[in-house]
């Protein structure tokens, strides 16, 4: 199934396969230069003054990208939330919500205690990290300096973390961590709507650390334009939990008829992943990122369903799936990260505390 997500990624990163399709990335350039202009007013809107930055009395993580979807930033701000426990703080993840349908000014997904809201309330995202952090506190709001005060004022977080912060520059941040996919970093390098980016790559200049995603052992990418830059894996977990939260070892299912879906950026890198971990798959549904689960699409899996042991999906789909809507198991499975160099970048986030304190 390719959705128009999908194929516009196709266009930007792997080029025109056609006459047509080089026609329509002519057209769209110019519209790609108006959307980078905008955006360098913008900042330059809030370096001047003319916009108003709202700044919290704890310190703030944002950890953003400058690409549209793909780089793997949940597993990122998981790992911190659970770096920040470590250290024996509260800390606190505000997010827009994207693909949530709640009209509250702020949401609370979690206060400390597990999910409050349901992930067709808040968006699959902050979910998936209140079911991973039960203890943490989760918040959304679409003007996220609402969220951060709420945050800090109300519910006593100590430190907060802008998820998909980096353009999101009502809120002034102590820390900017930016997250770029090894595999193409800046796509074709052309903003919205020619390429994946969200600004230009000149934009870059405002972030402090840089992560590089997705790496490979024994990549040799092209050295970037920014430091310093951390390199991190994303690796499948070798168990997929049921739609009820029980583990099935991944092993057990290479002799299985297994069918796999997934609606978030690239869900082809889910796909190979799954198949390098030894898995066959008869057969795959790409979905469109945050895609909502209706009658119609449910009725297209459980007949996908029909035909194999096990479904396949991700976490981020996963909560919003229940058992009950298939004839055979559906299992998630979970996407955890990886630091070649793990103690050097926690040692990093150490001098960015005692820095802020």
């Amino acid at each position: 199934m390719i959705t128009l997500e999908s194929w516009h990624r196709r266009l930007v990163i792997k080029g025109p396969s056609s006459v047509l399709e080089r026609l329509l990335l002519l057209l769209l350039c110019p519209l790609g230069w108006i959307y980078g202009l905008i955006s360098l007013l913008r900042v330059a809107c809030y370096r001047r003054g003319l916009f108003s930055s709202y700044r919290a009395a704890v310190p703030v993580v944002s950890v953003g990208n400058i690409a549209v979807g793909g780089t793997g930033k949940t597993p990122v701000v998981d790992l911190l939330v659970k770096y920040f426990q470590q250290q024996g703080l509260k800390p606190a993840v505000v997010s827009r919500g994207y693909g949530g349908n709640s009209k509250a000014v702020v949401g609370i997904v979690c206060n400390g205690k597990g999910p409050l809201l349901q992930a067709t309330a808040c968006g699959d995202e902050p979910f998936l990290l209140a079911r991973r952090n039960p203890e943490a506190l989760i918040l959304v709001a679409r003007k996220r300096a609402l969220g951060v005060k709420c945050a800090v004022e109300e519910l006593g977080a100590d430190i907060g973390i802008l998820d998909d912060g980096f353009q999101h520059l009502a809120v002034v941040r102590d820390l900017d961590l930016v997250l770029l996919d090894s595999r193409a970093p800046f796509g074709n390098g052309r903003p919205l709507p020619a390429g994946l980016l969200r600004e230009f790559p000149a934009g870059l200049k405002r972030g402090n650390l840089f992560v590089l995603t997705r790496c490979r052992q024994h990549d040799d990418e092209a050295p970037l334009p920014v430091s310093p830059v951390w390199r991190c894996r994303h690796r499948l977990a070798n168990y997929g939990l049921t739609l009820d939260n029980e583990q099935v070892a991944l092993d057990t299912l290479k002799d299985k008829r297994l069918a796999a879906f997934a609606g978030i950026a690239d869900p082809d890198c889910f796909f190979r992943d799954l198949e390098a971990a030894g898995l066959t798959l008869s057969e795959t549904l790409a979905l469109s990122d945050h895609v909502e689960y209706d009658a119609s699409l449910l009725a297209q899996l459980r007949h996908l369903a029909g035909d194999v042991d096990f479904l396949l999906t991700t976490e981020k789909d996963g909560v919003k799936l229940a058992a009950e809507i298939f004839p055979t198991i559906c299992l998630q499975v979970p996407v955890a990260v990886n630091f070649e160099n793990e103690g050097g970048f926690q040692r990093t986030l150490q001098a960015f505390l005692k820095g802020v304190k």
